[in-house]
């Protein structure tokens, strides 16, 4: 019988059974039962026995007794064939995998879908009408027919329906497919951002701003280096910066910024010459000292201007003048906020004490020069251009190294206290001369102040009288002697007596001929300074004077009469 074959198309397996395990058909006939054991044990009774213990067909509405033979039947009973196991799917008549070809040598393809491929006959949802996230249609294409699906077998039994899609996106991925929009949640489509887009365009605008002034301080900066600079490669040395402290009192700059306040600086002129000379406050009614060489060329009509150190002028008269110490004072008018100038005392001065000259050398005013005393008690004389010797002056001076030209006639010689000890009068020329600032011969460090002992007293006795009294010892002196010493002339000028009768010598014994050689202990070695060490004095003053007479010496004592100056 045929009933236990089955009626349709043989079944193909994934993998088929090795040639040895291969269920081949019964002899028909019976076999001898010698046969039997020996089929027991071979291959083919063993595949029989491994097909007898599967389940029935699917199309047999029920189950069947297995067809094992039974115990009781004799060696001779007929096996009956066994049925040949049916596949729980439908035939694929295009073998596609998982179901049909192409055999055991291909390897197992992935699994393409997430949801079991529906049965026949169950609907599909529509494809996603949609664009994916490139802008691409997924729609299939126009004429596009899927092919149809596989008609059932007549008796094959129906496979389960599918279970409905969950999501048209699952059923759609492909991941060997064009990109598409997203599958889980599709969202807005691209590039539109929203509010985000509007807080990055903030951010960008803000951090724009801030660029561009971060830049713009820069190039300002880069900028203003180089107005200030000249450049970016221009050569600058290093500098200290500056430094408006004070200085020392006792320093040059201490005292020049203390005493010239006090400078002023004079402009003469005359009928016939002009000059410029230098002078000082003594006091704030407008009195000025100055040399009288200064005034003298504006004579008895000329004009005299002061310009003080700030810069204002003013008219100044001459109140007094004397030829003999070479002093003059002028007083200003009108003229307020005047500084005297302290005065110091010339007889505490030592040699090499440090000095300050102030003065206009060549008309330049305001101008400070430094140096130390070079020595004290010079005698010098300057003028005597009338050749009567009316004009000579006679000075007792202190020498001093800090330079003194022609202008600085006047000015103060001031110590470290910024106090006056002397007026610069007199400088030494190169060509061995001497004189003051009538010549136009620079300083080699040999100038010559009048101790301000002597100015003081002059300059108030031409304040108050406007004359200078000179002291005397009442005798002529030869001016042409050449010895050793201050000879006392045989006769006076116009035949009147070299010893004035009466007078100061006189009465201390000095005759015609005495050769005088010392004033006070100190040596004398001419006419000149003999009357340079007795002008250093006040009338009244005592001297201790020694002579020789016949070659004896002798030692007198004067007291100093008084002789008014010119």
């Amino acid at each position: 019988m045929e009933d236990a074959k089955s009626t349709g198309p043989k079944a193909k397996w994934w993998s088929r059974p090795a040639p040895e395990h291969a269920t081949r058909p019964e002899p028909d006939g019976p076999s001898s039962p010698q046969d039997a054991p020996r089929r027991a044990d071979t291959p083919e009774a063993a595949t029989i026995s491994h097909l007898a213990h599967m389940d029935p067909p699917a199309d047999s509405g029920s189950p069947s007794p297995r067809a094992f033979p039974s115990p009781e039947a004799g060696p001779g009973a007929p096996v009956p064939a066994a049925q040949p196991m049916r596949p729980l799917h439908e035939p694929d008549e295009y073998s596609t995998p998982p179901y049909g070809e192409p055999g055991p040598w291909a390897p197992a393809p992935p699994v393409q879908r997430p949801v079991p491929t529906p049965a026949h006959g169950t609907p599909v949802p529509p494809p996603y009408a949609g664009t994916n996230g490139a802008g691409i249609s997924t729609a299939p294409a126009p004429g596009f027919t899927p092919p149809a699906p596989p008609l059932p077998q007549p008796g094959a039994q129906s496979a389960p329906s599918a279970p409905p899609a969950q999501s048209t996106q699952w059923l759609q991925y492909d991941p060997w497919g064009a990109p598409r929009r997203p599958l889980t949640h599709p969202g807005p489509p691209l590039g539109a951002d929203g509010g985000s887009r509007k807080k990055r365009r903030g951010s960008v605008l803000v951090g724009a701003l801030l660029l561009a002034l971060v830049a713009g301080g820069i190039g300002g900066g880069v900028g203003a280096y180089v107005e200030r600079n000249g450049g970016l490669t221009r050569v600058e040395l290093p500098q200290a910066g500056r430094n408006d402290g004070g200085r020392a009192p006792d320093s040059v700059a201490g005292i020049a910024a203390s005493a010239l306040p006090s400078v002023v600086t004079l402009h003469v002129s005359g009928t016939s010459e002009a000059g410029t000379g230098t002078g000082f406050v003594l006091d704030k009614s407008g009195h000025i000292l100055t040399n009288n060489h200064v005034v003298a060329p504006a004579g008895s009509a000329g004009r005299i201007t002061v310009t003080f150190s700030g810069g204002e002028t003013a008219r100044a008269e001459v109140v007094g003048k004397d030829s003999g110490y070479d002093l003059a004072v002028v007083k200003v008018t009108g003229v307020s906020g005047l500084k005297p100038l302290p005065l110091g005392n010339s007889d505490n001065v030592r040699v090499g004490d440090p000095v300050v000259a102030i003065g206009a050398p060549f008309e330049l005013s305001n101008t400070v020069t430094s140096g130390i005393i070079s020595a004290k008690d010079r005698p010098i004389t300057a003028g005597g251009e009338k050749g009567d010797g009316s004009d000579i002056s006679y000075v007792d001076a202190l020498q001093t190294d800090a330079p003194i030209n022609p202008g600085n006639s006047g000015g103060p010689l001031v110590d470290t206290d910024a106090h006056v000890i002397g007026i610069n009068s007199a400088i030494r020329a190169a060509d061995g001369g001497s004189g003051t600032d009538g010549g136009q011969s620079g300083s080699i460090g040999l100038g010559f102040a009048i101790p301000i002992n002597q100015g003081k007293r002059v300059a108030e006795e031409l304040i108050n009288t406007g004359r200078a009294t000179h002291p005397v010892i009442g005798v002529t002196l030869d001016m042409k002697y050449t010895g050793d010493g201050a000879k006392v002339g045989a006769e006076g000028a116009e035949g009147k007596p070299a010893v004035t009768p009466g007078g100061p010598g006189a009465k201390a014994g000095i005759r015609p001929g005495d050769v005088i050689t010392e004033v006070d202990g100190r040596r004398v070695h001419s006419a000149e300074e003999l009357i340079v060490k007795i002008r250093a004095h006040r009338p009244g003053d005592r001297l201790d004077l020694g002579l020789t007479r016949g070659g004896k010496e002798l030692s007198i004592s004067v007291t100093l009469g008084s002789a008014t100056g010119g």
